[in-house]
């Protein structure tokens, strides 16, 4: 045997950690069990992994994740060394990124200390080699982010170096070599394993035998100054051992080190490396060096552990794969075909003006379901100035359900969807006038202070948003979320800009117009034009009759609450607008014809309201019906038409909203996006309501008053929840009920505010009664 001293500065030993190797069908089977196994499920799940001893030089110590990891049952390819671990698969990015990361590498060690200290470690030496693997998959844009983990416990003290790492063939005699390598192999195929982790050697000049651990004693009978020790090492490094090494330095040091009393001395550690070139089997390139164990025995308690796995930089942290252009695209969607207006106005419609709808510039907020079907309709009605603005990207689930995009779209991260979309308008129709402009809105709740910086973008965009609306006849309001329509909805308020605004539930939607301003040259008695209202007088007559568009309310005139951020922590689920397939096609095709329907009426945007009364009343223009509000529930196939009066506390076209805008501009707007939602409700006095609303219960509980009515079916439902019902009897059902009850108590001036439903919160504010 040949012996020969390692280089005298590796005076302590050191370790070089696994590098985490996640193939591209792991990703793609983590999806497919994501989306339909565990979809919301954040329960830590078992995987496999394997690393390999015979790589060549200069790669790193690999540790091996493929689509097979979450098969438990599935075999380790040839050669390899098993590696068992556990995901933890969040649901949000935020959930990842809070993960307690100090917690989890604890309890790992502590199942690892545990399979030592239990024995288990000796009979299935494959638990020393535990790993953890924390995941965020966005599978819209099939971006990846994760953090590799491999466990390793540290002992007492640094481990001092006998005698330095070097090569097995500078240790054994070549025949030396070829007996151990013939007796791993022996080994291997007894234990019924490709490869084995971790097993005891024994030496001399003629023979090599080697043991598995649990046969420790037998192995080794008696006292010996110095035992030796083999392990399956992933590394190439010639004066490093591999990561693998630390949990088993840990076993022989708590199991075999106390019960020998510190008898023995030394421990020699054989890194066995097995590589095989141009069909030539060679494992003299293993290393041998020998350490001495700490003499300190171990306390009960798991010793302290590390193994987070660095980043690309070099730092402690995640990292981020891009597969977008990895994974399975979806199909192309087809696209529609013209519609032949004239023919309309042959026979038909002859009093159809088609140069009002051809002629009215259009502005879409937002390019996606909703904004491409819209699109798609106003083509059909011969539109011909149409701009698109939104900040997505196109995914690889958008172009089924997004008719303006297909799948070369979706390549190299994905177009823009704006300039995506107002591209391939003008491919589908060259006469079309179409532009995108790719830029965020900013929205209540989501500060934009956070520097300069983001304060001028915000400036900026807002400016880009103002002349945009200033420059368009009608706005849709066609955004995923409900604080994005807020600045839109207040702008063109202030700008008296039709807008057409339309919202998708599961299988209900809301196609709504909202109440168009009076000019600012006519003064209160100047209404435009003049329409009778009628009274409430009369028990039992309609409070929401012949309401002219200019008393009509907006979107978020039946809500009680500020907009403010909804977009934080969502899941998968909750990010993606998940609806029935046609539920887009049919609420997009409805607000196109709801425009155009305004634009056939003589009074535009200021047209009398119709409601599902009038259905059977001859029709306010050659079109048809007028409606203020289209709700649609897909489960019955059934359409309401409600109409609600505007709210003198709404948080976007209420005049105190729209005077503050006026005066103040941006340094209003800034204030809005900064602050909490209560700035709004401040201001609106919507904070006064809550509290008199408070206040209010203890005299009149909700429940306190049933007027015996019908369930209420066709009052009105905040537009937030569009297709909203109530489901119990309440106190005050319907609109013929509040009536009732208003004449009634005529005379109490206690009461002055009225919870209409239980499940749906509305709130009707009345003066106190003389």
């Amino acid at each position: 045997m040949a012996a020969a001293m390692g280089d005298p500065s590796l005076s302590r030993l050191q370790f070089a950690p696994f590098s985490s190797a996640l193939d591209v069908g792991f990703w793609h089977e983590l999806t497919q069990k994501k989306l339909n196994e565990y979809r919301l499920d954040e329960a830590p799940k078992d995987i496999k992994g394997y690393y390999y001893n015979g790589d060549s030089a200069g790669l790193p110590a690999r540790l091996t994740l493929e689509f097979s990891a979450f098969d438990m049952s599935a075999p380790t390819p040839a050669r390899c060394c098993p590696a068992v671990g556990t995901l933890y698969n969040t649901n949000t990015l935020e959930a990842f990124k809070a993960a307690d990361k100090k917690l989890l590498l604890e309890e790992a060690a502590n199942e690892i200390w545990e399979s030592i200290k239990s024995g288990a470690a000796l009979d299935n030496p494959v638990l020393l080699n535990k790993f953890l693997l924390l995941t965020f998959a966005d599978l819209k844009k099939y971006h990846f982010y994760y953090w590799f983990c491999s466990p390793a416990l540290c002992l007492p003290e640094s481990i001092p170096l006998i005698q330095g790492p070097v090569g097995l063939d500078q240790w054994f005699l070549p025949k030396q070599i070829q007996a151990l390598a013939h007796a791993y192999d022996g080994l291997c195929q007894a234990e019924g394993v490709p490869a084995l982790p971790y097993f005891l050697i024994k030496y001399d000049e003629t023979t090599v035998l080697v043991s598995s651990l649990r046969h420790y004693s037998d192995f080794f009978p008696g006292q010996r100054t110095k035992i030796t020790i083999g392990v399956y090492d992933p590394c190439n490094l010639v004066q490093y051992p591999g990561w693998p090494l630390r949990n088993f330095l840990v076993l022989a040091a708590h199991r075999w080190a106390d019960t020998r009393s510190g008898s023995f001395q030394s421990v020699e550690v054989v890194c066995f490396r097995d590589r095989t070139l141009q069909g030539v089997r060679d494992v003299a390139h293993s290393i041998v060096f020998e350490v001495k164990l700490p003499e300190m025995a171990f306390s009960p308690d798991c010793p302290k552990a590390v193994g987070w796995e660095k980043n690309q930089k070099g730092g402690m942290g995640p990292r981020m794969v891009n597969l977008s252009e990895c994974m399975d695209p979806k199909r192309l969607a087809e696209s529609s075909v013209d519609l032949n207006l004239k023919l309309m106005c042959w026979r038909l419609v002859p009093t159809l003006d088609l140069d009002k709808v051809v002629s009215a510039k259009c502005l879409l907020l937002g390019a996606g379901t909703l904004g491409c079907n819209v699109a798609r309709t106003l083509m059909g009605w011969g539109v011909r100035r149409i701009t698109f603005v939104d900040n997505a990207k196109i995914s690889y689930s958008n172009p089924v359900r997004q008719p303006l995009y297909e799948f070369e779209d979706c390549l190299a991260g994905g177009k823009p969807k704006a300039l995506a979309a107002a591209d391939r308008l003008q491919k589908i129709f060259p006469g079309v006038n179409a532009r995108g402009f790719n830029m965020s809105i900013p929205m209540p709740g989501h500060p934009v202070n956070f520097s300069s910086v983001t304060l001028e973008q915000a400036r900026r965009d807002v400016d880009q948003l103002e002349q945009l609306i200033d420059d368009h006849d009608v706005v849709f309001l066609l955004m995923d979320t409900r604080e994005s329509r807020w600045l839109p909805a207040v702008i063109a308020a202030s700008k008296r800009k039709l807008v057409i605004n339309a919202a998708l539930g599961f299988d209900t939607f809301v196609v709504m117009r909202h109440g168009l301003k009076k000019p600012r040259h006519q003064g209160a008695g100047d209404l435009c034009p003049s329409y009778p209202v009628a009274s409430a007088d009369l028990l039992g007559s309609s409070l929401f009759a012949n309401i002219p568009g200019y008393k009509l309310g907006c979107y978020f005139c039946n809500d009680v609450v500020a907009p403010g951020d909804s977009t934080r922590d969502r899941t998968l689920d909750q990010q993606c607008t998940v609806s029935r397939p046609g539920l887009a096609m049919i609420a997009g095709a409805l607000a196109v014809e709801l425009m155009v329907s305004v634009l056939q009426h003589p009074e535009g945007g200021y047209a009398i309201a119709s409601s599902s009364d009038d259905r059977m009343n001859e029709p306010p223009t050659s079109l048809g019906l007028v409606p203020h509000q289209i709700r649609g529930f897909l489960s019955r196939f059934d359409n309401v038409l409600p109409v609600s009066l505007a709210f003198d506390k709404c948080t976007a076209c209420s005049s105190k909203v729209l005077d503050q805008y006026e005066r103040e501009g941006f340094n209003f707007l800034a204030k809005v996006f900064n602050s909490s939602h209560s700035f709004l409700e401040d201001l609106t006095g919507l904070t006064l309501l809550h509290q008199e609303t408070q206040a209010a219960e203890g005299i009149f509980p909700a429940q306190g008053l049933n007027l015996g009515l019908p369930h209420c079916r066709q009052t009105l439902y905040p537009l937030s929840q569009p297709g909203k019902q109530c489901d119990e009897e309440c106190p005050i059902n319907s609109l013929l009920g509040l009536t009732g009850f208003i004449h009634q108590h005529r005379s109490n001036k206690r009461f002055n505010q009225i919870i209409i439903c239980d499940s749906i919160i509305l709130y009707i504010v009345y003066k106190m009664f003389v």
